[in-house]
C-alpha cells in the first residue's frame, strides 16, 4: 500500500489541529481584550459616580497605585486611583474589600475627597441575600448613597456603626450583618487615608504599609 495517502491524511489532520489551536488562541485574545475594555469602562463609570469629574483632568486608571493594609482595607492588595486637577489632588478612590459580609466578601469603591470627607461609596461585587443584604446595591435602595459627605468627624468615630449598635447608620429590616460590615469597612478606609494621605498622592515605589500605631 502506498504511504502517500497516509502521509497526506496526517498532513491534513496536522493542519486542522494547528488551525484549530490558532483559532482558539485568537478568539481568546479578542475575548480578553473585550473583557478588559468592558472592565475599564465599568470602573470609569463607577469612579465617575463618586468624584468631582467636572474638575478632573487626569486619567485615574493610569494614575493608580497599589497599597497593602489587610487590617484596614480587607485584602493584601488594594488599588488607589488618584484624582487630580492641574496636578493638585482632588480625591482618592480605593477598592477595599469587606471581608465579613453575611454571604462572603463584598467589594467596594470608596471615594475620599482631599478634605477627608467621602465623595461616595459604591458596591461593585457581592453575594448577599436577595431582598435583604442586597440593599447595599444602588439598584435596590439608596442606603449606600448616605455615605456621601460623611467623614471621621461626621459622625464622630464612636457613632460609625449601625443604629442597632448605638451608631448613626441605618440597618436593613431582617439584615444587620451586611450594613454593619460595610459601615466598618468604610470607616477603616477613611482611617487608612487619614494616616497615609500625603504618601498616597505621591508616587511610592513600593506598596504603602500601615503605620505602627494603635487605633484612633
Amino acid at each position: 500500500m502506498s504511504k502517500a495517502p497516509v502521509l497526506l491524511a496526517g498532513f491534513i489532520l496536522g493542519a486542522f489541529a494547528v488551525g484549530g489551536v490558532s483559532l482558539v488562541a485568537m478568539t481568546q485574545a479578542l475575548t480578553s481584550e473585550r473583557i478588559a475594555a468592558n472592565e475599564r469602562a465599568a470602573t470609569l463609570r463607577n469612579v465617575a459616580a463618586i468624584i468631582p469629574t467636572e474638575r478632573m483632568d487626569n486619567d485615574p486608571l493610569q494614575d493608580m497605585i497599589r497599597v497593602s493594609d489587610p487590617d484596614l482595607l480587607g485584602s493584601e492588595s488594594t488599588r488607589v486611583f488618584r484624582i487630580r486637577s492641574g496636578g493638585e489632588p482632588l480625591a482618592l478612590v480605593l477598592d477595599p474589600v469587606v471581608p465579613d459580609g453575611y454571604a462572603g466578601p463584598i467589594k467596594l469603591l470608596v471615594s475620599v475627597l482631599v478634605d477627608g470627607s467621602l465623595g461616595g461609596v459604591r458596591v461593585i461585587a457581592h453575594r448577599e441575600t436577595p431582598g435583604l443584604g442586597d440593599k447595599i446595591e444602588t439598584a435596590k435602595s439608596d442606603w449606600v448613597l448616605g455615605f456621601a459627605g460623611k467623614s471621621l468627624g461626621n459622625p464622630p468615630p464612636e457613632q460609625w456603626s449601625v443604629k442597632r449598635d448605638g451608631g448613626a447608620f441605618d440597618q436593613f429590616a431582617g439584615a444587620t450583618i451586611t450594613p454593619r460590615a460595610v459601615v466598618r469597612a468604610v470607616k477603616n478606609t477613611l482611617r487608612f487615608v487619614e494616616r497615609n494621605s500625603e504618601t498616597l498622592y505621591g508616587k511610592p515605589a513600593t506598596p504603602v504599609k500601615p503605620p505602627d500605631q494603635g487605633d484612633s
